[in-house]
C-alpha cells in the first residue's frame, strides 16, 4: 500500500518547461530534506536521467501504454517506499495521450497522457504555464484545464518565463480569476537550457559533471522561485489508493520459468551494456534479471570487453550514432559479441542495441552478429506499436502480443533473409515486419517494458542459464589480446 504524497507537474503544452521545474522541484526537496522519488509519465528515457541526479535515486517512467493501467499504481507503490514525496513529471499537455479505436468512451483524457495517470495514483496536479505572450488571457486558459475533466484536481500554477514585475503581477491576478493558487514564479533565464539534439535532450550519463552542474543551477534557481510549503501541502491532498506494491520476485515468479539458478554452481551472468553510448532502459529491467537468477553485470561498449563469463547479453537503447567511431575502435568487444552469438549464447537488442549488431554503422564496423546496414537519417520514427512476436526468441513467443515504442531517425538495410521478430500495422494501418530473430538473438527498434512483459525476463535468463550449462566456454583471454 502507498501512502505517500505525490504532486504530478504538467503543462497546457510542450515546451512549458516542465523538465526544467520538475528537475529543480526534485533538487531542492531533496536539499529541503526530503527523500524523493521521482518519475516520468510516458516512455522517456532521457528525462529519468536528469530526476535521478536531482533526486539522489533512479527516476521511473510510468506509462500504461506499455504496462497497463493496472500496473501504474503498484510500479509506483514500490519506488516510493522509501520516500516521503513523489514529484511525477508529465509528458506533452496534459490531456495528450494515445489516441485509441474507443476514444469517443466519455474520457476526456487521452490513454496514457498524464491526466490519465494523475488518475490512476490520485495524485493533484501542478501546471507550469509558459507565460511567454499571454497576459489576462491566461485565466481562460486555467478556467478551461480546470473545468475539462473534474476528475483531475489541478492545485495551483507555476508561472514560467515571466518577463517583469509588472507582466508577473497581472498574471497572477489572471490566476486568482481561475481560482488557482501560484506555487512560484520563474523569469526568463536562457541559462537553464539543457543542450539537445535529434531526439531531445542529452542524455545525463552523456553529459556527466555537466549535467550535475545543470541539475544544481536548476535546484538552485527554481527551489528559490517556488513556494515549496505550498506544493509540499498540495502533495499531501493526494486521495489515497490502496494497492499492493510491486515485486519482482512475485512478478517472475508467476511466470511459466520462474526463478532460480537452475544446475551449476554460479547464477547466468546477463551483460547489460551501459555507458554515454546506451544510456535507455528501465529501472525494472535489471530488477527482474536478478530476481528471475541472473546475476548482473555492467559494461560499457566505448571501452570495456565482454565481462568474463558472459551467458547472456543486454543492449539496450541510446544513441551509437554520436559514438559510432568509438565503439568501432573497441574491436576486442565487437568480436567477443560476435563470437558469443556463435556459441550460441543468446542476445536481446533494443534501438541502438539492434544498430551495434550490424555489420556497420555509417560506414564504421559494428559487432557483425547481423548482415545489415544501419544509417543514420532525417525522418524521426515515433510512436507506439501494438505488435505480435513473428517467431519463438530467446525473450518471446511466437504470436504473443506487446505494446513497445519506436523513436529513432535510423534505418537499417537487412543483406540477407531472416526471420522477424515482430509485426504490426503502422498509424496508417499498412502491415509491415521488424527486426530480426536468430537462433540466441532477439534484436528490433521496438523498445518493451520488461515489467510489462515479465515472462520475457525469465524465458531470456533460462536461455542465458542453458548457455552458461551447454555452450562451449569461451577463451577471454585471448578475446582481450584481440
Amino acid at each position: 500500500m502507498s501512502s505517500v504524497p505525490a504532486i504530478v507537474i504538467a503543462a497546457p503544452a510542450s515546451g512549458s518547461g516542465k523538465t526544467t521545474v520538475s528537475t529543480g522541484l526534485i533538487g531542492a526537496l531533496r536539499a529541503a530534506g526530503h527523500r524523493v522519488a521521482p518519475f516520468k509519465v510516458g516512455p522517456d528515457y532521457i528525462d529519468p536521467g536528469y530526476h535521478g541526479v536531482a533526486a539522489g535515486v533512479l527516476g521511473r517512467n510510468l506509462d500504461p501504454n506499455l504496462v497497463g493501467t493496472d500496473l501504474v499504481g503498484p510500479l509506483f507503490a514500490a519506488a516510493t517506499r522509501t520516500a516521503d514525496i513523489a514529484v511525477v513529471e508529465g509528458v506533452m499537455g496534459l490531456f495528450d495521450g494515445r489516441i485509441l479505436a474507443d476514444a469517443d468512451s466519455g474520457d476526456p483524457s487521452g490513454f496514457g497522457s498524464t491526466a490519465h495517470v494523475a488518475r490512476l495514483i490520485g495524485a493533484p496536479v501542478v501546471l507550469v504555464v509558459d507565460a511567454a505572450g499571454h497576459s489576462q488571457s491566461v485565466a481562460a486558459l486555467l478556467h478551461g484545464f480546470v473545468g475539462y475533466d473534474p476528475s483531475i484536481h489541478i492545485a495551483g500554477v507555476i508561472l514560467n518565463r515571466v518577463g517583469s514585475d509588472r507582466h508577473e503581477a497581472v498574471l497572477r491576478q489572471a490566476c486568482a480569476r481561475a481560482g488557482l493558487p501560484v506555487f512560484g514564479v520563474l523569469r526568463r533565464n536562457p541559462d537553464l537550457q539543457v543542450p539537445s539534439r535529434h531526439l531531445g535532450l542529452i542524455p545525463a550519463a552523456e553529459r556527466r559533471d555537466d549535467a550535475v552542474r545543470a541539475v544544481a543551477a536548476m535546484t538552485a534557481t527554481v527551489g528559490a522561485a517556488l513556494d515549496l510549503p505550498s506544493i509540499v501541502a498540495a502533495a499531501r491532498t493526494r486521495r489515497q489508493r490502496p494497492v499492493d506494491a510491486w515485486s519482482a520476485a512475485d512478478a517472475v515468479a508467476g511466470t511459466e520459468s520462474g526463478a532460480g539458478t537452475g544446475r551449476g554452481e554460479r547464477r547466468p551472468v546477463v551483460a547489460v551494456a551501459g555507458g554515454a553510448a546506451f544510456t535507455f532502459g528501465y529501472a525494472e529491467h535489471s530488477e527482474l534479471l536478478t530476481a528471475a537468477g541472473a546475476e548482473v553485470v555492467g559494461f560499457d561498449p566505448l571501452h570495456d570487453p565482454l565481462p568474463p563469463e558472459t551467458d547472456a547479453v543486454v543492449v539496450g537503447g541510446g544513441f551509437p550514432e554520436e559514438h559510432a567511431e568509438a565503439l568501432s575502435a573497441n574491436e576486442p568487444l565487437r568480436s567477443g559479441l560476435a563470437d558469443h552469438a556463435r556459441s550460441g549464447r543468446p542476445i536481446l537488442a533494443e534501438c541502438a542495441g539492434l544498430l551495434y549488431l550490424a555489420t556497420e554503422l555509417d560506414g564504421h564496423p559494428m559487432a557483425g552478429v547481423i548482415d545489415m546496414v544501419g544509417r543514420f537519417g532525417p525522418a524521426l520514427t515515433l510512436g507506439y506499436r501494438d505488435a505480435v512476436a513473428v517467431a519463438d526468441s530467446v525473450a518471446f513467443v511466437a504470436g504473443e502480443r506487446v505494446t513497445g515504442h519506436e523513436f529513432h531517425r535510423s534505418t537499417v538495410e537487412i543483406n540477407r533473409a531472416s526471420t522477424a521478430a515482430w509485426a504490426w500495422r503502422d498509424h496508417q494501418g499498412t502491415p509491415g515486419t521488424h527486426g530480426v530473430v536468430g537462433s540466441s538473438v532477439h534484436a528490433s527498434y521496438l523498445h518493451v517494458h520488461p515489467a510489462g512483459y515479465p515472462a520475457a525476463v525469465t524465458r531470456f535468463v533460462a536461455a542465458a542459464r542453458t548457455a552458461r550449462d551447454t555452450a562451449p566456454v569461451r577463451d577471454v583471454e585471448a578475446e582481450r589480446a584481440g
